[in-house]
């Protein structure tokens, strides 16, 4: 397991289960009430094995719920990995802690906006560091082994949960509490980090990290997206109120194949109307939203088969460049 034992891995923590300390070893559902979450270097002290199969250099960032971050906080999280990859320090790849409830975003945010070559891996957690059963120790020592592989590179950014390497455009976290709770629904996983060696068997094709068009170097602050969830019988009160709010963009999250309601529909070509970017997604987790004239609002973009919340993220990148639906078509297209 120390194949890459040479090689420089800075490891950033943000917090989330991972990091997460209950009040006793069979606390693995309330453990959040505790209060008490590691910074990263404490985490590394907790599993003193993950220092031995590199050489790691840990970074404090945030020591919260994946809940609490926000788009500042993904901004501020890339310039950090930015910085840290060009700064001459030699860093060889660079893992993240991440809470597993926004995880999956964080990591397609990374994967559309960084500009380094070197890999990025989001790791989390299903029972927290104290638990019996504990899979933090394990997914954290394999997410340095994979940051630290140089087959990991040329891949996007990675994440590695459950022996297991997922690309971040196509990862969702798909149960409530189950430790195999990430998969990739329409392609399956890219490889394993196996005991012996990390494993690959095939490369995303979509672009990404580092070949991006999105630059941040300007972005202080991204557009509001908001997302309206379809359901029978739903009309345009939450899309109007989105719009009232200030939303420059709006997923519908709707049936699949990618259809939504009458109600909905008439509101979200009002907000056309009015500006707003609409992208039409499906809430199936899974699939191509096809060009179709009907059930959906007339000027929608299509967002291929990213699930909503990660449709979100692209349109607000995608605002930052343009609000010409056919330019904005093109990146879901491409991304």
């Amino acid at each position: 397991m120390n194949e890459n034992a040479n090689r420089t891995v800075a490891v950033i923590g943000t917090g989330g289960t991972i990091s997460s300390v209950g009040k006793h070893s069979l606390d693995l559902v309330a453990y959040p009430d505790n209060q008490k979450i590691h910074e990263i270097d404490e985490l590394l002290d907790v599993f003193p094995e993950a220092r031995a199969v590199a050489d790691v250099r840990p970074v404090r960032f945030r020591a919260l719920g994946s809940p609490k971050i926000t788009p500042d906080d993904w901004l501020e999280l890339a310039g950090t990995i930015q910085d840290l990859a060009q700064d001459g320090s030699g860093v060889d790849g660079i893992a993240v802690t991440h809470g597993t409830s926004s995880l999956e975003e964080t990591a397609y945010f990374l994967n559309l906006t960084l500009k380094i070559g070197i890999p990025v891996v989001l790791v989390g957690a299903q029972r927290p560091s104290s638990g019996l059963g504990t899979d933090a120790g394990i997914n954290l020592l394999n997410a340095i082994r994979v940051a630290a592989e140089p087959a990991s590179r040329g891949r996007g950014v990675l994440a590695m949960l459950n022996d297991e390497i997922h690309a971040a455009r196509e990862v969702m976290k798909t149960s409530t509490l189950r430790v195999q709770t990430f998969k990739s629904p329409d392609f399956g996983l890219l490889g394993h980090a196996d005991a012996d060696r990390i494993v690959y068997y095939r490369s995303p094709v979509r672009r990404g990290m580092p070949d991006t068009e999105f630059d941040l170097s300007t972005v202080d602050t991204l557009p509001r997206v908001d997302i309206a969830f379809s359901y029978a019988g739903a009309d345009g009160a939450a899309i109007d109120a989105f719009v009232a709010a200030g939303a420059k963009g709006i997923v519908s999250a709707g049936f699949a194949p990618g259809f939504c309601t009458p109600g909905e529909q008439a509101a979200l070509e009002a907000a056309e109307r009015e500006g707003v970017i609409v992208v039409q997604s499906s809430r199936a987790g899974s699939g191509r939203v096809v060009p179709l004239k009907s059930m959906r609002a007339a000027n929608s973009v299509l967002a291929d088969n990213l699930t909503p919340q990660k449709a979100r993220v692209l349109l607000m990148l995608a605002l930052t460049r343009s609000s010409d639906p056919a330019v904005i078509q093109r990146m879901f297209d491409s991304y």
